[in-house]
C-alpha cells in the first residue's frame, strides 16, 4: 500500500443512538492505525413534510452547504447514495489501493441526512456508492461504512479479518 490514506467522513447529523454511536466508535478505534481519520458531523436540518417539494430543497440545500464545506478541497469524494455502484468489501479495498497508488490517497466519505444529499453534493462527488437497494437510516448507515472501511483496509494489507 502506498502512503498512508487520509479518510474523512463527513456526515449529516449526530449519531444520536446509543447501538450507532458505540458500533462506530468500536470501528474508529479498530481504524486508527491504517488510515488518519477525521469524522466531521454537519447540523441537520428538521425533517420537512414529504410531500412539500420546496421545503425538502431547501432543507437539502441548507445541508449541502454545511457538507460542502467541511469536505477537504484536495479529497477524492465518494458520496453514499441509493442510485451509486454497488461495491463488494473487494472492490472498496481495490479502489481505496489504486487511489493511494496514484496519490490520491485523501479520501472524503459523505454521507446524507433523513432526505438524503442535495445534487450540489453528488456533482462534487467523484463516485456514488451505494450500500444496497435497501433504504437505511443514516446513523445505521455510518456504521456500515465504518465497518466496510475496516473490513476494506483488513483487505488491502492481507490481514484475515475479511473471512
Amino acid at each position: 500500500m502506498a502512503g498512508i490514506l487520509h479518510v474523512s467522513i463527513v456526515a449529516v447529523g449526530k449519531l444520536k443512538e446509543p447501538y450507532a454511536a458505540a458500533g462506530v466508535a468500536e470501528y474508529v478505534k479498530r481504524l486508527r492505525p491504517y488510515v488518519r481519520l477525521q469524522m466531521a458531523e454537519v447540523d441537520d436540518e428538521p425533517a420537512p413534510d414529504p410531500a412539500d417539494a420546496a421545503a425538502t430543497e431547501r432543507a437539502l440545500r441548507r445541508e449541502a452547504e454545511r457538507l460542502l464545506a467541511r469536505l477537504p478541497h484536495d479529497a477524492y469524494v465518494i458520496a453514499l447514495a441509493v442510485d451509486g455502484e454497488l461495491w463488494s468489501s473487494e472492490e472498496l479495498a481495490g479502489r481505496l489501493q489504486r487511489l493511494a497508488a496514484e496519490g490520491r490517497g485523501r479520501v472524503a466519505f459523505v454521507v446524507g441526512g433523513t432526505c438524503g444529499l442535495h445534487a450540489d453534493v453528488l456533482r462534487r462527488a467523484d463516485a456514488r456508492w451505494s450500500l444496497g437497494r435497501i433504504t437505511l437510516p443514516h446513523q445505521l448507515a455510518r456504521l456500515v461504512l465504518t465497518e466496510q472501511l475496516y473490513r476494506a483496509l483488513k483487505i488491502m494489507r492481507g490481514e484475515g479479518y475479511h473471512k
